[in-house]
């Protein structure tokens, strides 16, 4: 549009320099359970310090979920975790020995327990999360001036509790309220009776403000700062009045122990599809590596079919169950071949399938454990991002080195090896003196195509993705000369980049008169053709040494053997 910069002067704009942009390829998602964090609610992990702090240390029940997950950030940074239970059997830990409650996630919370808690006169907190470790936790309250001097964390705050300036100014009396969370049995910390969290001089009043004009009213405050609880209720009636004249008193003093929280750990496939489900939409959360953990085959065919066939733009991770190789000497061919071809029975160039689990040390509890490995192979797709870039493959001495490996449940042969590569099995092997290596990049694609290599797959999702982004300000644009012009010149100099760093061999894009025909053009359709002769990897080497006599001159006889 065009404005005035000085009177009589008109100027106009005409923005031209669009581009094909970057796209994220080391996003990882993950389902599992674990022993605290929200349900079927994304959370953003980028290393192992911040998974134990959002979803708790690994136990007898978690440890297969816990080091799936640290293993894909041995290698990443880029972690989103969806934790699963059996909303049937899991629980919140609630105060003064009250019935468990399940609040999932945030917004469960706000939907269906925070606009109660005006209403219901209970001892008003729950463990922020459901399950067993939430019996862990204790709330300290107080809210008596006179009795300040007897509150067991006194020595936390400055001063007893008493009015708010806020409340003061309306003529309110005695809202304020210091609140203590405490780590009564050690679970979170370690060490019995550890103070977790203070919050002082909050306010029972609902309308409460501090100084910034930020609420600080106790249940808003302790649902925006708490990582431990929220509160559920009103241990004493009036709380939650709004302040104008109102004096909330001097009651409300207790020291309360968590209890009737439960954990779920059963491998439950209808809680595990449904905290897949959560990342389901491309448009809503952007991800291109599903790390589907130790799950069964049905749960493992709803992330391909559901999650990434449907995406198009991720690829599945997938493993063996534990029973097909772990302690099975000699029948490991013949298990890993009923599993992919039977039970699994899929075949699609958005999953990528190893052979198996590795034997790693547990440091939390000083034990071994056996873990798939499909996070690591999703980890090597991000190792090969940052090295190289996504269309090189993941696998080989260069690249697909697996870390943190004591063992392999099944080392496979060679011909062992072969016969599973048939099948777009990609083997994992531990070599004498190498480590161990991921020695396959193929999808789990039974048609021959380029689409059978994990390199080609990624190749196109991250052209597809770029492409579409950058094609989507042709919106509404008249589809003429001008404007497929635009297109071609937007995507000829991206295509060039990739080809340059050897991503295809050769390309074209057509967007002319013989692609966007007067009949395109009359359903408001623009089209663009792009061709691509994608760059392929290397799986067999072959060495041929020829002998030749000393006066033979090699052009005679070079390519004649």
């Amino acid at each position: 549009m065009p404005f005035q910069l000085s009177p009589g002067v008109n100027v106009s704009e005409i923005d031209l320099t669009t581009i094909v942009p970057s796209v994220g390829t080391t996003e990882g998602a993950f389902v599992g359970v674990f022993e605290w964090g929200p349900l079927n609610e994304i959370v953003s992990v980028s290393n192992e310090v911040e998974l134990v702090d959002k979803f708790g240390k690994p136990t007898a029940n978690t440890y297969e979920s816990f080091f799936t997950a640290a293993n894909f950030l041995a290698y990443g940074r880029n972690l989103r975790i969806s934790r699963a239970a059996n909303s049937q059997s899991a629980l919140n830990a609630t105060a003064n020995s009250t019935a468990g409650v399940l609040i999932s996630n945030r917004t469960d919370y706000e939907a269906n327990i925070q606009t109660s808690v005006a209403l219901t006169a209970t001892s008003g907190f729950a463990a922020k999360y459901p399950g067993e470790i939430g019996n862990s936790l204790k709330i300290a309250v107080a809210a008596n001036s006179l009795n300040f001097g007897s509150f067991a964390y006194a020595s936390y705050f400055q001063g007893a509790p008493n009015t708010s300036t806020y409340a003061a100014g309306v003529l309110g009396a005695r809202d304020e309220m210091h609140v203590v969370v405490v780590d009564e049995d050690g679970k979170f910390t370690g060490t019995a009776n550890t103070v977790l969290e203070t919050f002082g001089y909050l306010s029972k009043a609902s309308d409460a403000k501090t100084d910034d004009g930020s609420s600080n009213y106790y249940v808003d405050v302790i649902k925006d700062r708490s990582k431990y609880v929220y509160a559920t209720g009103r241990a004493v009636p009036s709380w939650g009045n709004p302040a104008a004249g109102y004096d909330f008193g001097s009651n409300g003093d207790f020291i309360s122990s968590f209890s009737n929280g439960a954990s779920s750990f059963a491998n439950n496939q209808a809680a595990l599809v449904t905290a897949w489900d959560v990342f389901k939409n491309a448009d809503e959360v952007d991800v291109s590596l599903l790390i589907t953990g130790n799950v069964t085959a049905t749960v493992q065919q709803y992330v391909i079919d559901n999650i990434a066939e449907y995406r198009k733009d991720a690829i599945a991770f997938v493993s063996p169950p534990s029973s097909a190789v772990v302690n099975k000497i000699g029948q490991e061919v013949t298990n890993i071949t009923t599993w992919r071809n039977t039970t699994l029975n899929r075949s699609s160039s958005y999953v990528v399938a190893d052979t198996g689990w590795k034997y790693q040390f547990d440091k939390y509890n000083n034990t071994y454990r056996w873990v798939p490995l499909n996070g690591d192979i999703a980890g090597l797709c991000v190792r090969t991002d940052f090295e190289r870039d996504p269309w090189f493959s993941p696998a080989g001495f260069n690249r697909g080195s697996i870390k943190n490996v004591v063992k392999l449940a099944w080392n496979p042969n060679k011909s062992n090896r072969d016969d599973l590569y048939k099948i777009g099995i990609n083997p994992v092997v531990s070599f004498q003196g190498e480590g161990t290596i991921l020695y396959g990049d193929k999808t789990l694609l039974a048609k021959p195509s380029a689409f059978d290599r994990i390199n080609v797959r990624r190749l196109f999702i991250v052209l597809e993705k770029a492409i579409a982004r950058a094609a989507k300000y042709s919106l509404f644009e008249f589809n003429d000369e001008f404007t497929r012009a635009q297109f071609v010149s937007l995507v000829e100099p991206y295509l060039r980049d990739v080809q340059g760093r050897r991503g295809i061999y050769d390309f074209r894009v057509v967007c002319d008169t013989t692609n966007n025909t007067p009949e395109v053009i009359d359903r408001n359709e623009f089209i663009g053709d792009i061709y691509i002769k994608p760059a392929r990897s290397i799986n067999f080497i072959q060495l041929n040494f020829i002998a030749v006599r000393t006066g033979v001159a090699f052009e005679e006889i070079v390519g004649r053997f």
